[in-house]
């Protein structure tokens, strides 16, 4: 259910679930985890998308009731994302709801189709967001939109997104990936040592904000 392709030092990760929306399991999480702490040393460049139509879902709707909503591992998924030495893209091929926001928010660029859509409705459900996302999503698009968001349970058209700064470009879902793999081009020929001392210098979002 995720799918790893590894090539010139761009890591493709795809999320291969499209008939449950590509809705997250556990072992689901803990692999992509696992990619992300992996992908030191080795990939210059780590994308994160979806088969399908729909990015992700969130949590598979069995494991959510189970506990996997309140489960630590999504916290640990969007900390190995942040913190993997590497440009991280996130190719928004459709919707993102739920915890899925996680490892997209800890990525340094997100792009999106314009059918995207974005929520993230953990106050209906009567769940807490993951610790690091309302800090992530602050930093990028202030304290009243994040609100609006994981507290009103506003669901955000993709172009509203761009305005906002969720996202960073809206391109067309045939031309997705072509944008990808331009923006990884000039980090994908640097030694991975010089790619990680980069991003180093560069604050993670919300990084600033208590």
């Amino acid at each position: 259910m995720i799918d790893l392709q590894k090539k010139d030092g761009v890591w493709i990760v795809t999320l291969n679930r499209p008939d449950k929306a590509n809705s997250l399991t556990k072992a689901m999480l803990e692999e992509l985890a696992a990619i992300a702490m992996d992908a030191a040393g080795d990939a210059r460049v780590l994308v994160f998308t979806g088969a399908g139509r729909v990015f992700s879902a969130g949590a598979d709707l069995d494991e959510a009731r189970a506990g996997l909503a309140i489960d630590g591992v999504w916290e640990r998924l969007s900390n190995a994302v942040s913190a993997a030495p590497c440009l991280t893209i996130a190719a928004l091929n459709g919707t993102l709801a739920g915890g899925a926001f996680g490892m997209a928010l800890a990525c340094d660029i997100r792009i999106a189709v314009p059918e995207a859509k974005f929520f993230y409705p953990v106050m209906k459900l009567g769940f807490l967001p993951q610790p690091s996302d309302p800090r992530r999503m602050a930093g990028l698009i202030g304290p009243a939109r994040t609100k609006m968001i994981l507290m009103a349970g506003q669901k955000v058209q993709a172009d509203e997104a761009l305005r906002w700064g969720l996202v960073d470009r809206i391109v067309p879902q045939d031309a997705l990936m072509e944008t990808v793999l331009d923006l990884a081009e000039d980090a994908r020929t640097q030694p991975a040592d010089h790619v990680a001392q980069m991003k180093q210098m560069i604050p993670e979002t919300g990084s600033n904000l208590p």
